[in-house]
C-alpha cells in the first residue's frame, strides 16, 4: 500500500472482490473500472453467501468521500467523521451497515519526525462489501490482503472478517515497537550504572525519548481494549448489522493482546521511572562528591596559606632597614629562635587543621 507517512499525498484506490483474481490499483476511481464496466458491475457479487468486495481509500478528498458515501448510502454523520479525521475509536451500528475508527501509526524508523505519529483508519462495513478510508498511507491493507490471497481457498472470507483482520493487523502493528522499547530499556538500564559524567546528559536524552514513545503508545492502545470488547458484545448480542458470533471470539482474543502489550507498556514505564529516578540520584551523589574534593582541595589551600602569610610577615619584619631585636647580636640564637617560632607555629597550625578536620 505504499510507504508509510503521515504527510498528504494523491488519492489512492485499491479495489479487491473475492470474485476476481487480481487486485486492482488505481489514482482514481475510474481507473478501477475495466472496458465496458459500471461502478454497478464493479461491486455486484453473485454469490451473496461467499462473495465479498473491499474498496480501500488512501488521502482521499473530502468530495471523494461524500462521492462514495452518497453511492452507498452512508450516514451523514459517519462521513463527518471520515472527512473531520475523527480521532476517537469507537464501533457505531447504522441501518445497514457498522462504522469503525481504529487508530494505527507511522512505523517507518527511518522517518523519525513522523515515526508514531496517530494514523486514523475507517471502515464502513456492510454484508457484501467493505470501504476503508485513511487520510495517511499504511501498509496494513496490503497486509489483509497478501493474508486474503493465502487463505482464500481454505475459508470463506467475509466482510465482517475482512473487518477483523485489518483490526488484527493494525494491533499487531504495535508489536515490534513495543519489542524495541523493552530493549531499549534493557540497555539503558545497563548504561545508568557504567556511564561516565560526560555521558549524563546523553543518557537523559535517551531516558526521555524511551518514555515519550511508551507513552505514546500507552496513548494509541488506551481505548482499544475497550472498543474491541464493546465490539464484541455486540456482535454476541445479534444485531442484525454487527458480525456474526465467530467473529466476535477472535475480536475477544484481540482484546487480549491490546491489554498484554498494555501491560508491557506500564511495566517498561515503571521501569523507566526508576532508572530515571535512580540515574539522578547518582548524579547528585557525584557532584556531592565532587564538592567534597574540592572542599578538601580548598581546605589545604587555606592551610598553606595560614602558614605562609605569617612567615612572610616574620620574615618581611626582620629584613625591613630598621633597628630590630637582635640586629647587633652574635651567635645564632637570635635565628635559631626565629627558626624554631615559625616551626611552632607550622606544627601547631597544623594540629589545629587536624582537630577541626580541616584537612
Amino acid at each position: 500500500m505504499g510507504a508509510s507517512g503521515t504527510g498528504k499525498t494523491q488519492p489512492f484506490y485499491t479495489f479487491f472482490t473475492t470474485e476476481g483474481e487480481e487486485t486492482i490499483h488505481a489514482t482514481s476511481l475510474g481507473g478501477l473500472l475495466g472496458e465496458d464496466e459500471t461502478f454497478k458491475d464493479l461491486f455486484s457479487v453473485h454469490d451473496e453467501e461467499d462473495g465479498v468486495w473491499w474498496l480501500d481509500v488512501t488521502s482521499p478528498s473530502e468530495d471523494e468521500v461524500n462521492v462514495l458515501c452518497k453511492a452507498f448510502g452512508v450516514h451523514p454523520l459517519t462521513r463527518e467523521d471520515i472527512n473531520t479525521q475523527e480521532s476517537r475509536e469507537k464501533v457505531e451500528l447504522f441501518k445497514h451497515y457498522y462504522f469503525l475508527a481504529f487508530r494505527s501509526f507511522d512505523n517507518n524508523k527511518a522517518d523519525k519526525e513522523n515515526y508514531l505519529e496517530p494514523i486514523n483508519v475507517y471502515a464502513v462495513v456492510f454484508r457484501t462489501g467493505m470501504l476503508t478510508f485513511s487520510h495517511s498511507t499504511h501498509q496494513h491493507a496490503g497486509n489483509v490482503l497478501r493474508r486474503i490471497s493465502k487463505l482464500r481457498d481454505y475459508m470463506s472470507i467475509s466482510a465482517d472478517w475482512m473487518c477483523y483482520a485489518l483490526i488484527d493487523d493494525i494491533v499487531d502493528g504495535f508489536m515490534p515497537a513495543i519489542q524495541d522499547i523493552e530493549t531499549d530499556v534493557d540497555t539503558i538500564e545497563d548504561c545508568v550504572f557504567t556511564s561516565r559524567d560526560e555521558d549524563a546528559r546523553t543518557v537523559l536524552g535517551r531516558i526521555g525519548e524511551c518514555r515519550k514513545g511508551v507513552m505514546t503508545l500507552l496513548r494509541l492502545l488506551g481505548t482499544k481494549s475497550d472498543v474491541v470488547k464493546g465490539f464484541a458484545k455486540r456482535c454476541n448480542e445479534n444485531f442484525s448489522v454487527a458480525p456474526a458470533g465467530d467473529v466476535g471470539i477472535y475480536l475477544s482474543d484481540i482484546q487480549d493482546h491490546i491489554i498484554t502489550m498494555r501491560d508491557n507498556l506500564s511495566h517498561s514505564e515503571q521501569l523507566l521511572s526508576r532508572v530515571h529516578t535512580n540515574f539522578l540520584a547518582q548524579i547528585n551523589v557525584d557532584n556531592i562528591e565532587g564538592g567534597n574534593r574540592i572542599n578538601r582541595l580548598l581546605g589545604k589551600v587555606t592551610l598553606l596559606a595560614t602558614i605562609l602569610v605569617p612567615m612572610n610577615i616574620v620574615t618581611g619584619l626582620f629584613g625591613m632597614n630598621v633597628n630590630v631585636p637582635g640586629k647587633d647580636a652574635g651567635g645564632l640564637a637570635w635565628f635559631g629562635g626565629i627558626v624554631g617560632l615559625i616551626a611552632t607555629f607550622c606544627v601547631l597550625c597544623i594540629c589545629a587543621f587536624r582537630y577541626f578536620k580541616l584537612i
